[in-house]
């Protein structure tokens, strides 16, 4: 069984790891194998035939960016509360953000600012479990280790059942960490993310599932493939169900680490140093070029985690020195890419963390759990550019219009994606369990 490390490791103020280990396949009999039980069943996906978006890339800054200092500026409030950065105008009258967003400011025509989700979970792991299932967590947070959840299903996992996959990538793949939250629940394992656990910022980064052992040559690939094979079709012979419909997937995983299709869409290194500069060469910058690849490649659902965001102590020189410079370069280079590439109208674009922060700056000189206010940036997918929805009062504490809700943002991605929200699949006690609790399309958005 090969066994990725996940790491390095990083934590939030809860003081749980980020460090666990995956499993990601057989190699006995294919040498470097990986994915047959996560591609197993994607070809019972549906057809969605209303869908404006064919894929999705969900940004999460983990922790909780801070909405005031970025998207939802109050200068008009007491220092202790908008904090010290500035308003700039914006490529919309009347829209302004942060001086810490320069890139994106000149780009706002391009995206909608949505200004008023709010939920009441302010823990990291059970916000971020929340955020991605639509579901209260049945955990405290703080659990070590987190519990990635083994019940309800993510977004990511539901795209991939609803949907399926087009190419030979994965529909479900989750970047440069496992997203919290993120696993399949009751959907099963062939509806979990394929992880690619590695920066690639990093130059010797790669995809290292996609290559058989280096030991083998492609003769002996080949006959393990023919063995698995006589294996299967004695399986098949022999019994039903499982066993019988098996093969089918570990030809799919066997055609993607065979595939140039595949090779290419991982194969950050190919991009030329313009490109990769535009995104920055940070891990998020390089997670949005891969991202954009990946979707490029056929992927559905990309999940790029971006961790440091919780800012409890001193958090300005952080903020203005390494999180929103990165955030603010690797988005509007991705939204600009994907225009330039006519893939913006196909593929909507979600940026956000599992809250927001405090209103008012701490005695550490930073800023504590707020869920009650969050800014969600969209872009692309058939969402309305050059827009502002909603509003936060004077101290950005809570919204003045109606709240937008976790169910309201799962809602509005599967309505993008083609995806019926109500429709229902039994869970293993035999209940009908929507794919996402009720709620409404984000008013406006669309």
């Amino acid at each position: 069984m090969l066994k990725i490390p996940f790491g390095p490791a990083h934590r939030n103020c809860n003081g749980i790891s980020r460090r666990h280990a995956i499993r990601l396949g057989a190699t006995g009999l294919i040498g470097g194998l990986t994915l047959p039980r996560i591609l197993e069943s994607q070809a019972r996906a549906a057809n969605p035939a209303a869908a404006k978006a064919k894929s999705c890339i969900f940004l999460f800054l983990e922790g909780g960016p801070p909405h005031q200092d970025m998207w939802d500026p109050k200068p008009e409030a007491p220092i202790e509360i908008r904090g010290p950065f500035l308003p700039i105008n914006t490529s919309v009258p009347g829209t302004t953000v942060t001086d810490q967003l320069p890139l994106c400011a000149k780009m706002v025509d391009k995206f909608a600012i949505v200004r008023s989700h709010s939920h009441k979970d302010n823990g990291h792991s059970t916000g971020y479990h929340y955020v991605m299932t639509g579901r209260k967590p049945n955990f405290a947070d703080g659990d070590n280790p987190v519990p990635n959840n083994d019940y309800y299903p993510s977004i990511g996992t539901i795209v991939s059942r609803e949907i399926g996959q087009r190419g030979t990538l994965p529909a479900y793949i989750n970047l440069p960490h496992p997203m919290q939250g993120g696993g399949p629940g009751f959907y099963g394992a062939e509806h979990a993310p394929f992880v690619i656990e590695a920066d690639p910022s990093q130059p010797d980064f790669e995809v290292k599932d996609l290559y058989p052992d280096a030991r083998l040559s492609k003769d002996r690939v080949s006959t393990r493939q023919r063995l698995l094979a006589g294996i299967d079709q004695f399986e098949r012979d022999r019994a039903r169900g499982r066993a019988k419909t098996m093969s089918t997937y570990y030809e799919k995983a066997y055609s993607l680490i065979t595939s140039p299709e595949a090779k290419k869409a991982f194969d950050i290194h190919s991009e030329s140093d313009k490109v990769r500069d535009a995104y920055g060469r940070t891990q998020i910058g390089q997670s949005c070029l891969l991202a954009r690849r990946l979707v490029e490649g056929g992927a559905r659902f990309v999940g790029v985690d971006a961790p440091g965001w919780d800012v409890h102590f001193n958090c300005f020189p952080s903020l203005k020195t390494d999180l929103i410079p990165y955030a603010d370069r690797a988005f509007s280079a991705l939204v600009t890419d994907l225009s330039e590439r006519g893939l913006l109208d196909e593929t909507l674009v979600i940026m956000m963390g599992e809250m927001g922060r405090t209103p008012r700056v701490n005695a550490q000189a930073g800023r504590d759990h707020w869920s009650m206010a969050q800014t969600i940036i969209f872009a692309g997918g058939g969402t309305k550019p050059g827009i502002v929805i909603g509003a936060t009062d004077r101290e950005a504490a809570a919204p003045t219009t109606e709240p937008i809700g976790v169910s309201d943002l799962l809602r509005t991605i599967c309505a993008q994606m083609g995806m019926d929200a109500d429709r229902t699949h039994l869970d293993p006690l035999g209940r009908p369990i929507p794919l996402v609790d009720p709620g409404k399309v984000i008013d406006g958005l669309t």
